[in-house]
Protein backbone atom coordinates (compact mmCIF):
# COMPACT_ATOMS: atom_id res chain seq x y z
CA UNK A 1 0.00 0.00 0.00
CA UNK A 2 1.46 3.09 -1.33
CA UNK A 3 1.39 6.55 0.98
CA UNK A 4 -1.10 8.29 -1.20
CA UNK A 5 -3.44 5.23 -0.54
CA UNK A 6 -3.25 5.08 2.92
CA UNK A 7 -3.85 9.02 2.81
CA UNK A 8 -7.27 8.30 1.78
CA UNK A 9 -8.20 5.49 3.73
CA UNK A 10 -7.35 7.82 6.53
CA UNK A 11 -9.00 10.80 5.51
CA UNK A 12 -11.98 8.13 4.85
CA UNK A 13 -11.89 9.43 0.95
CA UNK A 14 -13.77 7.80 -1.98
CA UNK A 15 -11.70 6.51 -4.14
CA UNK A 16 -11.04 3.63 -6.49
CA UNK A 17 -7.59 1.74 -7.57
CA UNK A 18 -7.13 0.88 -11.21
CA UNK A 19 -4.08 -1.09 -12.30
CA UNK A 20 -2.59 -1.87 -15.33
CA UNK A 21 -0.42 -4.02 -16.98
CA UNK A 22 3.43 -2.05 -17.50
CA UNK A 23 5.37 -1.50 -20.27
CA UNK A 24 8.74 -0.95 -18.99
CA UNK A 25 10.19 0.08 -22.32
CA UNK A 26 7.40 3.01 -22.13
CA UNK A 27 8.62 6.55 -21.52
CA UNK A 28 5.22 8.15 -21.56
CA UNK A 29 3.79 7.12 -18.84
CA UNK A 30 0.42 9.31 -18.10
CA UNK A 31 -0.66 8.46 -21.89
CA UNK A 32 0.46 4.97 -21.10
CA UNK A 33 -1.94 4.93 -18.11
CA UNK A 34 -4.68 6.56 -19.88
CA UNK A 35 -4.48 4.02 -22.57
CA UNK A 36 -4.09 0.83 -20.94
CA UNK A 37 -7.37 2.23 -18.82
CA UNK A 38 -9.30 3.31 -21.61
CA UNK A 39 -9.47 6.96 -20.05
CA UNK A 40 -9.72 9.89 -21.80
CA UNK A 41 -6.47 11.71 -21.20
CA UNK A 42 -8.51 15.11 -19.95
CA UNK A 43 -9.28 13.04 -17.48
CA UNK A 44 -5.94 11.24 -16.19
CA UNK A 45 -3.77 14.09 -14.76
CA UNK A 46 0.31 13.86 -14.49
CA UNK A 47 2.22 14.99 -11.73
CA UNK A 48 5.12 16.59 -12.43
CA UNK A 49 7.77 18.31 -9.99
CA UNK A 50 9.47 21.83 -11.43
CA UNK A 51 13.09 23.26 -10.09
CA UNK A 52 12.89 26.74 -9.55
CA UNK A 53 15.53 29.05 -10.16
CA UNK A 54 17.50 25.96 -10.31
CA UNK A 55 17.51 25.85 -6.70
CA UNK A 56 16.94 21.59 -6.11
CA UNK A 57 15.04 22.77 -2.45
CA UNK A 58 12.83 25.25 -4.30
CA UNK A 59 10.26 22.32 -5.81
CA UNK A 60 6.68 23.27 -7.03
CA UNK A 61 3.96 20.37 -8.07
CA UNK A 62 1.89 20.79 -10.99
CA UNK A 63 -0.57 18.37 -12.36
CA UNK A 64 -1.86 18.89 -16.07
CA UNK A 65 -4.14 16.47 -18.24
CA UNK A 66 -1.85 13.74 -19.76
CA UNK A 67 -2.67 15.25 -23.30
CA UNK A 68 -1.22 18.92 -22.53
CA UNK A 69 2.62 19.80 -21.47
CA UNK A 70 3.48 21.93 -19.13
CA UNK A 71 3.69 25.72 -19.96
CA UNK A 72 6.84 26.91 -18.12
CA UNK A 73 6.55 30.48 -18.15
CA UNK A 74 3.23 30.72 -16.74
CA UNK A 75 3.97 28.57 -13.86
CA UNK A 76 7.21 30.69 -13.39
CA UNK A 77 5.07 33.48 -13.51
CA UNK A 78 1.93 32.46 -11.28
CA UNK A 79 5.07 31.63 -8.48
CA UNK A 80 6.46 35.07 -9.23
CA UNK A 81 9.73 32.92 -10.24
CA UNK A 82 12.56 34.21 -12.74
CA UNK A 83 12.85 30.81 -14.02
CA UNK A 84 11.75 27.63 -13.84
CA UNK A 85 12.63 24.21 -15.22
CA UNK A 86 11.65 19.84 -14.68
CA UNK A 87 13.38 19.18 -11.72
CA UNK A 88 15.76 16.51 -12.01
CA UNK A 89 14.88 12.63 -11.93
CA UNK A 90 17.32 11.87 -8.83
CA UNK A 91 15.93 14.93 -7.26
CA UNK A 92 12.39 14.08 -8.31
CA UNK A 93 12.51 10.51 -6.51
CA UNK A 94 14.34 11.54 -3.47
CA UNK A 95 12.14 14.30 -2.31
CA UNK A 96 8.56 12.97 -3.13
CA UNK A 97 9.72 9.42 -2.05
CA UNK A 98 8.24 8.17 -5.43
CA UNK A 99 9.63 6.58 -8.94
CA UNK A 100 9.10 8.54 -12.02
CA UNK A 101 6.13 7.45 -13.33
CA UNK A 102 4.91 6.80 -10.23
CA UNK A 103 4.79 10.00 -8.44
CA UNK A 104 1.71 11.07 -6.91
CA UNK A 105 0.38 14.28 -6.01
CA UNK A 106 -0.52 12.80 -2.71
CA UNK A 107 1.45 12.11 0.74
CA UNK A 108 4.73 12.92 -0.57
CA UNK A 109 7.62 13.00 1.93
CA UNK A 110 7.17 17.05 2.13
CA UNK A 111 4.61 19.50 1.20
CA UNK A 112 5.15 21.49 -1.95
CA UNK A 113 3.20 24.83 -3.47
CA UNK A 114 0.85 22.68 -5.91
CA UNK A 115 -1.07 23.87 -8.87
CA UNK A 116 -3.37 21.91 -10.75
CA UNK A 117 -4.88 22.68 -14.06
CA UNK A 118 -8.28 24.52 -13.96
CA UNK A 119 -9.77 22.28 -16.30
CA UNK A 120 -9.64 19.33 -12.97
CA UNK A 121 -12.83 20.78 -12.29
CA UNK A 122 -14.91 20.17 -15.18
CA UNK A 123 -14.81 16.51 -14.23
CA UNK A 124 -16.71 14.54 -11.58
CA UNK A 125 -13.74 12.21 -11.00
CA UNK A 126 -10.27 12.34 -12.35
CA UNK A 127 -7.21 10.15 -11.95
CA UNK A 128 -4.07 10.60 -10.23
CA UNK A 129 -0.87 7.92 -9.67
CA UNK A 130 -1.54 6.18 -6.97
CA UNK A 131 2.46 6.17 -5.92
CA UNK A 132 3.64 3.78 -8.30
CA UNK A 133 3.45 2.71 -12.14
CA UNK A 134 0.74 0.23 -12.78
CA UNK A 135 -1.39 2.02 -10.26
CA UNK A 136 -4.16 4.86 -10.69
CA UNK A 137 -6.51 6.56 -7.96
CA UNK A 138 -9.99 7.75 -9.47
CA UNK A 139 -10.88 9.91 -7.00
CA UNK A 140 -13.41 13.61 -6.84
CA UNK A 141 -11.02 16.84 -8.38
CA UNK A 142 -12.50 18.98 -5.29
CA UNK A 143 -10.73 16.10 -2.89
CA UNK A 144 -7.67 15.80 -4.25
CA UNK A 145 -7.13 19.98 -4.40
CA UNK A 146 -8.22 19.90 -0.82
CA UNK A 147 -5.87 17.51 0.06
CA UNK A 148 -2.80 18.73 -1.58
CA UNK A 149 -3.69 22.74 -0.76
CA UNK A 150 -3.22 23.62 -4.57
CA UNK A 151 -4.56 26.21 -6.51
CA UNK A 152 -6.37 25.95 -9.96
CA UNK A 153 -5.35 27.67 -12.89
CA UNK A 154 -4.30 27.69 -16.81
CA UNK A 155 -0.93 26.34 -16.46
CA UNK A 156 -0.85 24.18 -19.64
CA UNK A 157 -1.24 23.77 -23.53
CA UNK A 158 -2.09 21.44 -25.88
CA UNK A 159 0.36 18.83 -27.16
Amino acid sequence: MTPAIKLLKKKNIEFKLHPYQVDPSCQSYGEEAADALGVDRIRLFKTLIVEADQQPDNLYVALIPVSQQLDMKHLAKLFQLKKARMAQPADVERKTGYILGGVSPLAQKRSYKTVVHRSILDHATVFVSAGKRGLQIELSPKELILLTHAQTDDIARKS
